[in-house]
């Protein structure tokens, strides 16, 4: 069947290129994106099927690398970042593995952030190592330390800002100075900011991944990831993908597809009320502290407001008596989801000692200032009066 795509206008605002980037109507002429459940495609004759292997002609060949439901979510996400191309993945994880994968050998290189999520820190710095991939972890915020920490066999920066869970905020065009005095690739987990609140690409990043699981679907259903850059960085980490199959499948493509147009709504609604609550909180007699980017009293406020559009939807705080009492104000709450996941319409509070960054070093944990009275939420789109009153609830049980 032939395929219909109109040609967008040049200049559109975010929130319509959410909406209408990528669609490709089959002849059937559906308004609603279709979904391609395929393990294979078919072709015209054996020319053809050669021309499609050999990449001589474009088009679907085998669905562990080739997908129009991906592609549409793979075209409308490069779109909404202001990349050239963009690869999709199963998973977050699968895209920072891809990324490394592709553009690293053994006996090279990174430099990294010691405030990246715990999963990330496993990554790097015990998984890669077997293959001959050393990692440097330094502060997020100082750019010196990232400097002094670079060798000639560097290769990669990469960082996630704002972190998981203290929110830290890395100045990417600080790093974007370094990686490019010594010619190297500076990546940017965009997780939580999402291209809606912040564009790493326009900063001065050469990469940013995503782990699509989070705001870009929204509603907590499926996991996904992405790689966006340039042409030249993405077409590398399709090459990986295509052999090893870390890949997002057609279905978990077309619910982020569709999730990625409303996008906008969610993640400025979340953020005004992840602002409240923060503001809410930090006057709590029963909090010690309170880390949310879009408050003054954030170490990195006026960075992260040059950088950002908001503060975010994720605010983690510090209880007042340790870690039981951290613990019980999560067992009285009545209304929020105890999970580690985030970027759901429904508000999740988790205690990141013992659950996203569980499985790394006590001494790592201080490092990266996580305390066992810490509590990281995710703001959802619940009112933000059930919110604050279900967590008074738990401050009261403490």
């Amino acid at each position: 069947m032939m395929s219909h795509r109109k040609k967008l206008p040049e200049g559109l605002a975010l929130e319509t290129l959410a909406v209408r980037t990528g669609m490709d109507r089959s002849a059937h002429n559906e308004h609603s994106e279709a979904l391609y459940l395929t393990s294979s495609f078919v072709f015209d004759n054996a020319a053809q099927a050669a021309a499609r292997f050999s990449g001589e002609e474009a088009g679907n060949v085998y669905a562990r690398f080739t997908n129009p439901s991906v592609t549409l979510f793979e075209e409308r996400l490069a779109a909404l970042e202001g990349a050239d191309a963009c690869v999709a993945t199963a998973s977050g994880m699968a895209a920072i593995t891809s990324l490394v994968m592709a553009n690293l050998s053994a006996g090279d290189h990174i430099v990294a952030s010691s405030s990246l999520f715990g999963s990330t820190i496993q990554l790097l710095g015990t998984i890669m190592p077997r293959f001959g991939i050393e990692t440097t972890f330094v502060s997020q915020t100082n750019a010196a330390e990232w400097a002094q920490a670079v060798r000639p066999n560097t290769k990669l920066l990469f960082c996630e800002t704002p972190s998981n869970p203290l929110t830290q905020v890395a100045d990417i065009r600080a790093l974007s100075v370094i990686a490019k005095k010594h010619h190297l690739l500076l990546a940017v987990d965009n997780c939580f900011c999402t291209p809606i609140l912040q564009k790493p690409l326009e900063l001065g990043a050469d990469v940013v991944v995503h782990s699509a699981t989070k705001y870009l679907d929204g509603q907590g259903r499926v996991l996904g990831g992405a790689v966006c850059g340039s042409k030249e960085i993405v077409e590398k980490v399709f090459l990986f993908l295509r052999t090893t199959g870390p890949t997002l499948s057609a279905f978990n493509a077309w619910i982020l597809g569709k999730g990625l147009e409303t996008l906008s709504i969610r993640i400025k609604a979340q953020s005004a009320a992840a602002l409240e609550l923060a503001t809410w909180l930090e006057l709590h007699p029963g909090v010690e502290r309170v880390y949310y980017p879009g408050l003054p009293s954030h170490p990195q406020h006026a960075l992260a407001m040059q950088q950002q559009k908001s503060g975010g939807a994720i605010v983690s705080f510090e209880v007042k008596g340790g870690k039981d009492a951290a613990w019980r104000v999560i067992d009285s709450c009545q209304l929020l989801s105890i999970t580690g996941n985030l970027g759901d319409t429904r508000t999740t509070l988790t205690h990141p000692a013992s659950t996203t960054h569980g499985r790394i070093t006590p001494e790592a944990r201080a490092i990266a200032g996580i305390h066992d009275n810490l509590l990281r939420m995710a703001v959802g789109l619940e009112a933000v009066e059930d919110i604050r009153n279900d967590l008074a609830r738990g401050f009261s049980a403490s």
